[in-house]
């Protein structure tokens, strides 16, 4: 089985995320939503626990019927010891499932980062990267930076719409007092 592997902090889930989440369900057989406990790049003061972004992402998924049996909300990470790399999340998936191949879905803004991830040319030549575009970043500019790394670097580049709102921005209305409803999965 083909399945994604969507992994963030998804403080909170958005509508960017339902369009991704639908897009992917059609692409692949299955997509895991892996709710990130700490992303090692973030500041942790910053997040809201783990596991209370993990049981509102069940929430949000299970709001959404047309999402049913196509994406799973995945817990790994939160029964994993820090630091929380990527590489160890997808290895623990494929040794769990090693009948199934995983994708990683990353955002063009984490594309132009990549090669400071751990083990970044693990991820990219084990797993594979699709990408999908976000304001602000040239997707096919940056694949062929990371192409000219290493040509057998699997990166595919989702044609999905563009992700206009950020969590940090729902984050940033709703500490103001502003109703963000209409944004929230």
């Amino acid at each position: 089985m083909r399945v994604a592997v969507y992994s963030g902090s998804f403080n909170p889930l958005h509508k960017g995320h339902l369009a991704i989440l639908r897009l992917l369900s059609l692409r692949f057989d299955l997509v895991y939503l892996v709710v990130s406990p700490q992303n090692p790049f973030k500041d942790p003061s910053s997040n809201d626990s783990g596991k209370a972004r993990y049981l509102a992402a069940v929430q949000a998924v299970a709001r959404h019927p047309e999402l049913k049996g196509k994406v799973k909300v995945e817990d790994i990470e939160l029964g994993m010891e820090p630091p929380h790399y990527t590489i160890r999340t997808l290895r623990a998936l494929a040794q769990r499932e090693p009948g199934n191949t995983f994708t990683l879905v990353v955002g063009a803004d984490n594309l132009e980062s990549f090669p400071r991830w751990r083990e970044h040319d693990a991820i990219l030549k084990e797993f594979g990267i699709a990408v999908f575009p976000r304001k602000g970043y040239h997707r096919g500019r940056l694949k062929a930076r990371l192409l000219m790394e290493d040509p057998s670097y699997r990166i595919e580049l989702l044609k999905a719409p563009l992700v206009t709102i950020s969590s940090t921005e729902i984050r940033n209305g709703l500490s103001q007092g502003q109703d963000m409803t209409k944004w929230l999965m």
